[in-house]
């Protein structure tokens, strides 16, 4: 028997429900390890860094913080942000500080209708949706530059800057990643997300750069759509979609609405990847800290149990990722719903649920 393959995730459910359904999670890949017959198990180091750290400490995380997360194979993040912190200075003192440090320059959201979970899109109800959204996650618009200046002018005199972040090198790439992924899908499709009739000097390059990749690929389809006319396009049409890439804010915007969508953004997954592997690359749901119902165990643990299926196919573990993903859909489709999707379980209703189905597939086996 060969040797049990061990791999260290260092686990920040920083705030809110973050801390519900980290623990969730863990317990989907504890449980997946305990009936893998020994062929892999997962080593858990938990970091209390978020917004109570914060209070005590003046900072989102520890100064030697990223030096210790560098020697992880993964990170599992919970979600960040709590009223005693301003927004800017939670997320990027601890979720964009490691995106940002660790060049987790791909992120990807896959937008995923489950059996039993109702869309408010009527066509969801007959039509085989599935896309999933490729964001640009180390630039662009969340670039960190600029500035606030001229304040010493008085009250209503002060000046920012928010400069947009555009290299050929980031948007190239993104886009090979996107068409790389498309190449894998049932349909082989790219659509390129832009605004480049209002932003003549960033989105023009992206729009140029897009073109040229696409000759790579002659045997993927590409289009290239307006961020307005794309939020339209996932309403209207969204079975033209495959693989969306976009540039970080469009990207995240719309893969909220993709969310929403879908059902809930308690159920939306995403991963930030280091696709080198120079560092460990971080995976999380993408719903938020949700103060207004945490600690009340009634967040929807789905977003971070897929979140944790990613991790999986990160980790080649791709066989036992598709089976989480399937006790994901075999729980949803017997009735176990949290309520943000119409039902009345809660948290460890759910992730129960999960685990029986996942347990009872592996053995059967």
């Amino acid at each position: 028997m060969s040797a049990t393959e061990k791999f260290s995730i260092a686990a920040i459910p920083a705030d809110g429900v973050g801390k519900e359904v980290v623990s969730a999670g863990r317990r989907v890949l504890d449980a997946l390890a305990a009936n893998s017959n020994g062929k892999f198990a997962f080593d858990w180091t938990e970091f209390p860094w978020g917004c109570g750290y914060y209070a005590e400490t003046g900072k989102m995380m520890a100064d030697d913080g990223l030096e210790t997360l560098k020697n992880f194979d993964a990170i599992y993040f919970g979600a960040v942000g709590w009223e005693n912190v301003p927004d800017h200075i939670s997320l990027w003192g601890l979720r964009l500080n490691i995106t940002q440090n660790f060049d987790q320059w791909a992120n990807i959201r896959p937008v995923k209708f489950l059996p039993g979970v109702q869309s408010p899109l009527r066509k969801a109800d007959n039509t085989e949706l599935d896309w999933v959204v490729v964001r640009e996650n180390s630039e662009g618009e969340y670039a960190g530059l600029g500035g606030r200046n001229l304040s010493g002018r008085g009250p209503g005199n002060e000046v920012a800057l928010q400069t947009a972040l555009f290299t050929e090198k980031g948007c190239e790439r993104i886009m090979r990643f996107a068409f790389d992924l498309a190449r894998t899908r049932t349909v082989k499709k790219v659509s390129s997300v832009t605004k480049s009739n209002a932003q003549q000097y960033g989105m023009v390059l992206w729009d140029e750069v897009f073109n040229r990749v696409a000759l790579d690929y002659p045997d993927v389809q590409t289009e290239s759509v307006l961020v307005d006319a794309m939020s339209a396009k996932f309403i209207l049409k969204p079975e033209d979609l495959s693989v969306v890439v976009a540039s970080n804010l469009n990207a995240d915007i719309l893969s909220d609405l993709g969310s929403a969508v879908a059902g809930s953004l308690g159920l939306a997954a995403s991963a930030n990847l280091n696709p080198e592997r120079r560092f460990p690359s971080m995976f999380e749901p993408v719903h938020g800290s949700a103060p207004d119902i945490a600690g009340q165990g009634i967040s929807n643990p789905i977003g971070a149990i897929a979140s944790a299926a990613l991790m999986l196919d990160h980790f080649g573990l791709h066989e036992e990722a598709r089976k989480v993903e399937a006790a994901i859909e075999a729980a949803t489709g017997s009735g176990h719903l949290t309520r943000d999707v119409g039902g009345n379980a809660n948290t460890d209703d759910v992730t129960e649920a999960i685990i029986k189905a996942l347990t009872s597939t592996l053995a059967a086996v």
